[in-house]
């Protein structure tokens, strides 16, 4: 089935290195937006970042060109990919080291008028806290463009007042009693998303709009 949607990843990409099977995947918030959006019937995909010149960009690239990611507003740029290295510890994705994005983190995506015209073009704009894309949002936010954004399980309070206030619907990752998601889930609301949700593991998910929780 397809979906009249349309939705752009902007912001990371790596390659997560497997170290207890020698294997890698692509992915990324972004990449895994694009990607997974597009398995799921959106009608228009697209990964918008900078890459770096190794077989670990590569490999991501042909993995994005495979699943038909639309990649007109990507560049590479002299360096090394994002990688991170991970195993698995009773099911669980344990993350052992990694480069910091690699050329992400040392050559920030800067918006201009035409790039803020390309995203207007989508229905939602995606990144996170892995992107090093903060000080670009604020552009997102005054082009009057949807947003979405992953706070992980990572960012600090200040974080949140910071970054929440752009956000249109914020997601994060939370271990806790339901008390204590729901009121983490509160806080964020406050600060302006119309839409926040926890991820808890085996737990499933718990949203919260309009002043109501859902499970």
């Amino acid at each position: 089935m397809k979906y009249d949607v349309s939705v752009v990843g902007f912001g990371d990409n790596v390659v997560d290195i497997y170290t207890h099977e020698n294997v890698q995947y692509p992915g990324g918030n972004c990449v895994n937006l694009a990607v997974y959006a597009k398995m799921f019937g959106a009608k228009r995909c697209a990964y918008m970042g900078y890459f770096g010149i190794d077989k670990n960009a590569d490999h991501v690239i042909s993995a994005l060109r495979e699943e038909q990611i639309e990649l007109v507003k990507c560049k590479k740029i002299e360096g090394e990919n994002g990688y991170s290295r991970c195993t698995l510890e009773d099911g669980d994705r344990v993350f052992l080291d990694y480069n910091e994005g690699g050329v992400r983190s040392r050559h920030i995506y800067n918006l201009d008028e035409f790039d803020l015209e390309y995203l207007a073009e989508f229905d939602l704009v995606h990144s996170g806290n892995y992107c090093y894309m903060e000080s670009q949002l604020p552009k997102i936010k005054a082009a009057g463009l949807p947003l979405s954004f992953d706070f992980s399980d990572d960012s600090e309070p200040e974080y949140y007042e910071k970054i929440a206030p752009l956000v249109t619907y914020a997601f994060c990752s939370f271990d806790g009693t339901d008390d204590e998601v729901k009121e983490h889930l509160q806080k964020v609301a406050s600060y302006g998303p119309k839409i926040v949700c926890a991820s808890r593991g085996a737990k499933g998910c718990m949203l919260y709009a309009n002043h109501e929780f859902f499970e």
